[in-house]
């Protein structure tokens, strides 16, 4: 029988995600397996937390991966902090502060939205407008809006949700290893991440960080949180280092060696570092595209460096662009998703995959496409 895996071939992967993989990490997927609670397991867990609290700015003791992608992040986020109508307020403007509210609405909660433009960022003042209409229990944002490269104000919003009693909910799937997340300084009670974007590890974990305010809510439900394999209270008895780990359930073993690895890499290399080389090659990346006749889609201030929007010009065929990358120059970029459909396409500049050599190799490709 022929193996598929023997087609594989390596594309450059400028998407919106999953991003390039590191050698490093490829090796340590590789490492031989433990058990879930082999001593040896148990201390890279520990090194795992440290590594995540780090990059997220926080002391939260509940800094951990969840076993699955970012949407279980998003999950667990909600359905461990949402109880049948409790009012909650989703900021959107893109595609996923829609699924934020589309996981509200199914947990029963009392959602109110507020739409943004696409392609804008979420207005401070309008927030705060609503936000004194009505006792919020959460109010929900996206740092960084994968589906059009906006950056979201986190740090004005969370100064608006702090003089309220409701918990800060964010997003940071995109954000998290390409630009500050500051969970402390910002007061974010929950967030959610994904190792597949800038933290340039498969998919397949998704780091959380609860504050000591969102897991009392947690342990002071009046109704169980509704899905068990989410349920922190459950997740922390084995990720808590206090005590004797509690098996809940078998932890993807290989992928927290990737997600450690990873960590590492960042480190080695310097946060300042990272966050200078996914601004440096953004710019080039625009200057780049300037120069084939290409505009970006985001105002200048609410760009992302990770994730670039490029207005698709008036008569390119956007799937023929893209499909002629792959096949013929071996680069995957994204397309635009819901009303930007067509309309754009979503250059993604992630963690390892932020390099200057990756940049001029698709302004290169571009340039072929576009002007033969």
């Amino acid at each position: 029988m022929k193996n598929l895996l023997d087609g594989i071939e390596e594309v450059l992967l400028m998407g919106p995600g999953p991003s390039c993989v590191p050698p490093e990490v490829y090796k340590a997927l590789s490492c031989k397996t433990l058990g879930h609670l082999d001593p040896y397991f148990i201390k890279i867990m520990d090194e795992i937390q440290i590594l995540l609290q780090q990059l997220m700015n926080t002391r939260n003791r509940l800094t951990l991966p969840i076993s699955g992608t970012g949407s279980a992040g998003m999950e667990t986020c909600f359905v461990n902090l949402i109880e049948p109508n409790d009012p909650v307020l989703i900021l959107t403007n893109g595609v996923f502060g829609m699924r934020m509210q589309e996981v509200a609405e199914r947990l029963r909660a009392q959602v109110d939205n507020i739409d943004f433009e696409w392609g804008t960022p979420v207005i401070p003042r309008v927030v705060e407008e609503k936000v004194n209409e009505k006792d919020y229990k959460i109010i929900a944002v996206v740092h960084a809006e994968t589906s059009t490269g906006v950056k979201n104000p986190i740090e004005a919003l969370s100064k608006i949700v702090k003089k309220t009693n409701a918990l800060f909910l964010v997003d940071t799937v995109t954000s998290l290893g390409g630009i500050e997340v500051k969970v402390d300084e910002w007061a974010m009670d929950a967030v959610y991440s994904g190792t597949q974007k800038c933290l340039s590890c498969p998919p397949g974990l998704s780091p959380v960080s609860f504050s000591d305010k969102a897991f009392t809510k947690i342990t002071h439900r009046e109704t169980k949180v509704p899905n068990w394999y989410l349920d922190m209270s459950l997740i922390s008895q084995y990720w808590s280092g206090e005590r004797a780990r509690v098996y809940h359930h078998t932890a993807p073993i290989n992928m927290l060696y990737a997600l450690y690895q990873a960590l590492l890499l960042i480190f080695e290399e310097r946060l300042e570092k990272v966050y200078k080389r996914h601004e440096e090659n953004h710019i080039r990346l625009k200057e780049g595209l300037e120069e084939l006749g290409l505009e970006m889609y985001v105002e200048e201030g609410y760009r992302l460096p990770m994730l670039n929007a490029v207005k698709i010009p008036e008569g390119v065929d956007d799937l023929k662009v893209r499909s002629t990358l792959l096949k013929e120059h071996k680069i995957e970029i994204g397309g635009g998703l819901g009303p930007l459909a067509g309309k754009i396409w979503r250059i993604g500049l992630m963690g390892h995959g932020a390099r200057s050599e990756n940049v001029d190799r698709l302004l290169k490709a571009l340039k072929t496409i576009l002007h033969p």
